[in-house]
């Protein structure tokens, strides 16, 4: 798979899965998820891809602090409904990460690993998305802010001549290359106090 090389220098997610530990798919347990990662389950990569990615990673950063967040004991609730805008894309990102899931997930063994009724939607929240350690109920709520990097002036007229037919391939490829260089510029905002809010 070839992709723009800014893929490789996001932050990483790093998870600790007592599951994956058990069944001896990763070395005590420990997953690296990297953004390249989070494109392959999206199938594109866009800002709301990125941030979804971000949100995910700050919340836990946050819960957890220097230790290893825990994949499968994470609750996470969502203000708007599955079916509502990005929502769903975005929660496909977060479930991705943290194994959680609605009713679709991992029943478990011997009554641990259930990775079902660990999702939820149309929350009364005021952030975007709330996560919940299980173990110890400690919750944040995060919002992610895509216009801390605003997108070229040119950008979406451009998409809207790819959408029409009315685009050659040049014009195709210089959209693309400035579609992903405001997804770096996004990601490399990673830590920048605006771009993810959070209340509690």
């Amino acid at each position: 798979m070839n992709y723009p090389v800014f893929f490789d220098h996001a932050p990483k997610i790093i998870m600790q899965d007592p599951l994956a530990a058990l069944l001896g798919a990763a070395t005590n347990g420990i997953i690296e998820y990297s953004y390249g990662d989070i494109v392959k389950l999206a199938g594109h990569s866009c800002p709301t891809v990125a941030g979804a990615y971000l949100m995910t990673r700050n919340a836990l950063n946050k819960l957890y602090g220097k230790a290893l967040p825990e994949r499968g004991n994470v609750k996470v609730e969502f203000r708007d409904s599955a079916l509502s805008g990005v929502t769903g894309v975005i929660a496909n990102v977060v479930g991705f990460i943290t194994g959680a899931t609605v009713d679709t997930g991992f029943k478990g063994l011997g009554g641990q690993y259930d990775r079902r009724n660990l999702m939820f939607f149309d929350a009364p929240i005021t952030g975007e998305i709330r996560f919940e350690r299980l173990d110890t109920a400690a919750s944040i709520e995060v919002a992610f802010h895509a216009q801390v990097v605003p997108a070229p002036a040119t950008l979406m007229p451009a998409l809207h001549n790819i959408l029409s037919g009315q685009a050659d391939q040049p014009q195709k490829d210089s959209f693309a290359q400035a579609w992903q260089e405001r997804v770096r510029q996004v990601l490399e905002h990673d830590d920048h106090p605006e771009i993810v809010t959070y209340s509690s």
